[in-house]
C-alpha cells in the first residue's frame, strides 16, 4: 500500500444532492473535523456514572495503536445551494488542502 502525500484543490465541481441543485455544481472543500463531545451524550453519562466512587478505572482503555494514518473526509459545500456532504479519501500520511500544483518533469 502506496501512502504518500495528497493535494487537493479548494474548489471542485461535482455533483451536487441537494434538493435545489441536482447536478454538477462548483463545491468548496474543505477538511472534516470532529466538534467537540458532549458531556450529556448517553455514552458519557453513563460512563461518568460508573467512574465514579472508588474502584479506579472501570472500562478498558485502548493502548495498541496499530494504524499510522487516518482516512482523510472532505467537506464538499455547495456554492449554489448551500448543501453540504461529506467524501472520505484514502489514507495518507500528509494531506494538503489547495497546495501549490506539481510541476510535471
Amino acid at each position: 500500500l502506496q501512502l504518500k502525500m495528497v493535494n487537493i484543490p479548494k474548489e471542485r465541481k461535482t455533483f451536487c444532492a441537494g434538493v435545489k441543485c441536482k447536478k454538477h455544481t462548483k463545491h468548496k472543500v474543505t477538511q472534516y473535523k470532529a466538534g467537540k463531545a458532549s458531556l450529556f451524550a448517553q455514552g458519557k453519562r453513563r460512563y461518568d456514572r460508573k467512574q465514579a466512587g472508588f474502584g479506579g478505572q472501570t472500562k478498558p482503555v485502548f493502548h495498541k495503536k496499530a494504524k499510522t494514518t487516518r482516512k482523510v473526509v472532505l467537506r464538499l459545500e455547495c456554492t449554489v445551494c448551500k448543501h453540504r456532504a461529506q467524501k472520505a479519501i484514502k489514507r495518507c500520511k500528509t494531506f494538503e488542502l489547495g497546495g501549490d500544483k506539481r510541476k510535471k518533469g
